[in-house]
């Protein structure tokens, strides 16, 4: 891999997630050596993915170069590859560009798509997790707007205008609420040939409400929203069939539909090599302790979505979001100096923020530890926190540009097939 030889501690980081991209500042310049390992060599703003599927962003606004993160730092460096093993016993992992030894491990790797051992849903449907699946979703979109236009018959144009979306959490609600905003504003103007009346959007979750980890006044505003906004809505209801074509639930409600989106759920993304007890069997997360060691290793460390952290607060670990991950990221940093000093470590206590979500155009809830906002506030304030947790100023004036050029005109500027979808 060619990582220079060196006598200082060596850090090796698998991910350059939020917990990744926090841990690498915060060990910034310090008496060690650092090396970033990601399979991609940018960071993603996941928060964001579902305006690139909408057409509201292009994806470089929301993607930041990792070595432009660490371009200051003397001793870190980066490899673009895929971990492909772990040897706990020697220090050492194995990647697809060859072998690197390590004296403490963090393991970063974040979530991929669940589809729940439903291999027809994972053939068919679209994850959105990254971004190249958010720009097929976009392309997608825009070709099926086109063969709508041609469509012989209009059963065949209905099902290219159909858009089901499964998982009704934050990254549903808002995604539902982006592509409403296509069918409201943009095709009428765009395709005037198309009847707008003949594009549905359904959102379907599993549970009995929208945003099951908000605030019950959180899931009502959502609902209230998505509803205004023409998305038709069925909770208590599960997917259970999709042949790229027809789904099928588990209740009478059947769709024609050219298009499943799928955002009911994620997974960790663990590294084989570890023991078996290191690892929680549901959710496929690594149990860790309160300074994110992983259990059965001393200097193995996992944080962010792939950790497991059972506290009385949080008895199955913390929400998998980006605060918790920032957070403990930031702290690892200051425990691995501390270990290396041979000075006691800080237990890790999550700070909530709050959550909030977005439904579209002067529609958001948020939910704070003792209020709670919907509407154009809880909007604004939205907009505020995401523009100011982007990395890189480019990417917050790109964006602060972008929204109030779409605001003003009603407009989603990427409406670009650049790269044609198949099936």
């Amino acid at each position: 891999m060619n990582i220079p030889q060196t006598n200082l501690p060596r850090v090796v980081i698998i991910g350059g997630g939020f917990a990744g991209i926090n841990l690498v500042k915060s060990l910034a310049n310090k008496n060690l050596q650092v090396v970033l390992i990601d399979k991609h060599n940018y960071h993603t703003f996941q928060p964001l993915l579902y305006q690139v599927s909408s057409s509201g962003l292009e994806p470089d606004s929301i993607a930041y170069p990792l070595r432009k993160i660490i371009k200051k730092h003397k001793t870190t460096f980066f490899r673009l590859t895929e971990v492909e093993q772990i040897l706990p016993e020697q220090n050492k992992i194995i990647t697809s560009i060859g072998h690197l030894s390590y004296d403490y491990l963090i393991m970063a790797t974040g979530t991929k798509t669940n589809y729940f051992g439903n291999k027809a849903i994972k053939n068919f449907s679209m994850p959105m997790k990254t971004v190249p699946q958010a720009l097929n979703i976009r392309s997608l979109i825009l070709q099926n707007f086109e063969k709508a236009a041609i469509a012989d018959t209009e059963e065949e144009r209905k099902a290219f205008l159909n858009f089901v979306i499964v998982g009704a959490g934050p990254t549903g609600v808002e995604l539902a609420g982006a592509i409403a905003e296509l069918k409201n504003n943009i095709l009428p103007r765009d395709y005037h040939d198309l009847n707008p009346d003949d594009m549905h959007i359904y959102l379907l979750e599993g549970s009995d409400r929208v945003l099951p980890p908000m605030s019950a006044h959180a899931s009502k505003k959502a609902e209230k929203f998505l509803k205004k906004l023409g998305v038709k809505v069925y909770c208590n209801t599960i997917v259970k069939h999709y042949d790229g074509s027809t789904v099928t639930t588990d209740s009478d409600l059947i769709m024609e539909s050219e298009t499943l989106i799928w955002a009911a759920g994620v997974t960790g993304a663990p590294v084989q090599g570890l023991k078996a007890e290191a690892l929680v069997e549901r959710g496929n997360r690594y149990k860790v302790n309160q300074f994110n060691q992983v259990e059965e290793y001393s200097n193995i460390f996992a944080i962010g979505d792939v950790a497991l952290m059972s506290t009385d607060a949080y008895p199955k670990g913390h929400p998998q979001v980006a605060q918790p991950a920032i957070q403990q990221g930031k702290l690892l940093g200051e425990n691995l100096l501390r270990l290396i000093d041979n000075k006691p470590l800080k237990p890790f206590v999550y700070r909530d923020k709050g959550s909030m979500a977005t439904i579209g155009r002067n529609k958001a809830v948020v939910d704070l530890k003792h209020y709670k906002f919907s509407g154009f506030f809880a909007w604004f304030i939205w907009m505020f926190v995401h523009l100011m947790s982007l990395v890189g100023f480019r990417n917050r004036v790109i964006i602060l540009f972008n929204w109030t050029y779409n605001y003003i005109n009603f407009d989603k500027a990427a409406r670009l097939i650049i790269r044609p979808f198949k099936k």
